[in-house]
């Protein structure tokens, strides 16, 4: 089956002149504010190409012309693979997709307690992913607290690779991590040049605000550019915290940090698929807790999605992700909101859009259920309205009449199933049914689907041979 291509755009925060303005204020700031970079080899990288660099402080300082020269480098869109015909989306102009994201550290479970996250939730959590039709990728959502010291990279991966055909991607955080999870993908995918052509896998990195790529994340960033995989150079700035208080500057600082990390990823490896990454989020001066589900978030990813269209560069934004403690209204609100401006906007790999509460430090398998369907709904406004003969049915209205009706008529028959969406969790009932069939509020509702999509028997992507050899090659693997 086909999967449906669906494209955004259509809601625009800001004027091209607005855009503008924002791209003169961030050339402004890379250039004569400049940028730390602790690694030395990413310092003389940047000095060969035409950087100036203040060794002694770590700063450098990019000039336009490098800044557009490698913009122009990094693919305008590409192609991220799954282990399975037909799960691959393309990423790049206004396509819309949606998936997960974490490193949550705790699992809000079905008997509605919140408890540290297991390798073993991540197999399940993947699992669930692999059947909600409306998550076109997998980013690895949780932390597995029960990994030894150090084996946290492959304990994430793994568990996806074997219960997950969707596109892979997370963060890791070691070099050897890195290295091992690459190894045992490109087994999986029958060779290292066999993965580079059809990438299955891909790695976030990590740019700290403001302004800052440290020693590990440098290193990293570089590691997977030198192998050509997909690659989103987060960063996060914090209005009001990390980054000025003004949303307008918070995007100039974002904009400077996300294209810092193109720059150096097409340094190492032109044409290296990367994404414009955005974790933009806000802040209560009141309490000062950080924000990830307000409105001011989904309008800068909103602004983040056209200015990666400015540049040409498939975007990587971070919406739905609330900071309800559970799958309630607010949940719901935040998530929604945020989701709709996101894909309105034509952002392009949408991830942590499923699945987190508390500001994505806590994953529920009921949440996941839940945004599968404001994702769906999403989509459904993506596809807009439909204008032809046959659906401005004419033809149809005129043979009913007046004080007929279309319920029994053909063009009723043919459109029924496609024309709306239908959402697993809302209950359409009237309120005398709802009371009859139990009165269960969405979240119960969910849970109970949650469940019986988890219990079922669901499909492995590794087989009981490569299972063994990976686990007999790396030391640390939980048993689950």
């Amino acid at each position: 089956m086909t999967k449906r291509i669906y494209h955004g755009g259509q809601y625009t925060v800001l004027s091209r002149k607005e855009i503008e303005n924002i791209h003169d204020a961030t050339m402004k700031v890379l250039e004569d504010v400049g940028f730390e970079i602790t690694y030395p080899p990413a310092l003389e990288l940047l000095e060969k190409n035409g950087a100036k660099v203040d060794t002694e402080q770590k700063k450098v300082y990019a000039p336009r012309e490098l800044i557009s020269k490698c913009i122009k480098q990094a693919p305008g869109e590409f192609t991220f693979y799954g282990r399975k015909e037909g799960q691959e989306i393309v990423l790049g102009g206004t396509r819309v997709q949606f998936g997960t994201g974490g490193t949550a550290l705790n699992v809000l479970g079905f008997d509605r307690k919140k408890r540290p996250s297991k390798a073993r939730d991540i197999a399940d959590i993947a699992a669930l992913v692999e059947k909600l039709e409306n998550l076109d990728f997998l980013v690895v959502p949780l932390y597995p607290n029960d990994a030894a010291k150090g084996k946290g990279d492959i304990n994430r991966f793994f568990p996806c690779f074997g219960h997950s055909s969707k596109p892979v991607m997370g963060g890791v955080y070691t070099l050897q991590g890195l290295r091992d999870i690459v190894d045992m993908a490109s087994f999986l995918a029958g060779g290292r040049d066999k993965l580079q052509r059809k990438p299955f896998v891909g790695f976030i990195t990590s740019i700290a605000s403001p302004l800052r790529i440290d020693d590990l994340y440098a290193q990293l960033l570089m590691e997977v550019a030198s192998m050509g995989l997909p690659l989103a150079t987060s960063a996060a700035p914090t209005a009001g915290a990390t980054a000025p208080i003004t949303l307008a500057g918070t995007l100039v600082q974002q904009n400077a940090e996300a294209l810092m990390g193109v720059v150096l990823t097409q340094l190492v490896n032109p044409g290296t698929p990367v994404l414009y990454s955005a974790v933009p989020s806000t802040m209560d001066l009141r309490t000062m807790s950080f924000l990830m589900g307000t409105i001011e978030s989904g309008l800068m990813n909103a602004a983040v999605s056209q200015m990666a269209h400015y540049y040409r560069i498939p975007s990587y934004l971070t919406v739905g992700t609330t900071d309800s403690k559970i799958p309630d209204a607010q949940a719901a609100y935040e998530s929604a909101t945020t989701c709709l401006m996101g894909a309105l906007a034509g952002g392009n790999f949408i991830h942590e859009a499923a699945g987190l509460l508390e500001g994505a430090m806590t994953a529920s398998p009921a949440k996941y259920v839940i945004d599968n369907d404001i994702i769906g709904s999403c989509m459904r406004a993506l596809r807009g309205v439909e204008i032809n003969e046959d659906t401005l049915a004419v033809d149809v209205i005129a043979r009913v009449g007046p004080g007929g009706h279309f319920l029994a008529e053909e063009h009723t028959v043919k459109y029924m199933r496609t024309e709306a969406f239908f959402p697993r969790v809302s209950d359409r009932r009237s309120y005398q049914a709802w009371q009859e069939a139990g009165s269960k509020d969405s979240w119960t509702k969910a849970e109970e689907i949650a469940s019986k999509l988890m219990e079922e028997e669901h499909e492995h992507f590794m087989d009981a041979g490569q299972e063994e050899e990976i686990r007999s090659k790396y030391e640390g693997l939980v048993q689950f």
